[in-house]
């Protein structure tokens, strides 16, 4: 089984591998032509980042600059709008639902190196995919940690640190994000 396979079946796997180079320069071509393009000409979208996706639905907007890892695990609904200086690192499937937002400065990972230094040394690690809903606000400079789903509906407050589920309609906040308790 190659790195590639190993990663795409959510096995551990190194990062220090050709193949998986040769893609994630492919996707720093595409991230670079759709920031450095002037806005008129660009729209909501350079082609060659509209191209690098695995799927996307109607009327996406992405803001530059921007940034991933592969682009090629990233899915998106339609009207899904990411504001400048967003970061995905797409080593295992991004889900994002449609009608949802994301805020300035905003991070996804997938990505989970090993804790034992000598097979961190060696590029182990493994994706973990992120999955979120439909209708989702996430607040600028938050931060999504690999293997968590947010709900439909949910709110992640702006700086927030999110390392568990997010149940549909909650709002989180804070650094670990935690439900928003209303008086």
């Amino acid at each position: 089984m190659t790195e590639r396979e190993k990663m795409q079946a959510g096995q551990w796997y190194c990062c220090l591998d050709p193949e998986l180079d040769d893609l994630r320069a492919h996707a720093r071509r595409a991230v670079h032509a759709h920031n450095t393009c002037p806005p008129d000409a660009r729209g909501a979208m350079a082609p060659e980042l509209l191209a690098l996706f695995a799927t996307i639905g109607s009327d996406c907007f992405f803001e530059a600059p921007f940034h991933c890892a592969y682009g090629i695990n990233i899915h998106l609904g339609a009207r899904v709008f990411f504001n400048a200086g967003c970061v995905i690192l797409d080593t295992a499937p991004v889900r994002v639902g449609d009608d949802s937002m994301f805020g300035p400065h905003v991070q996804i990972y997938c990505a989970q190196h090993a804790k034992d230094p000598d097979e961190r040394a060696q590029g182990l690690e493994i994706g973990l995919p992120v999955t979120i809903g439909r209708h989702v606000w996430v607040g600028g400079g938050a931060i999504l940690m690999p293997g968590i789903t947010i709900g439909d509906n949910a709110t992640i407050g702006a700086g927030s640190v999110v390392t568990k589920d997010v149940a549909a309609g909650e709002t989180v906040v804070g650094n670990p994000a935690r439900p928003l308790r209303r008086p």
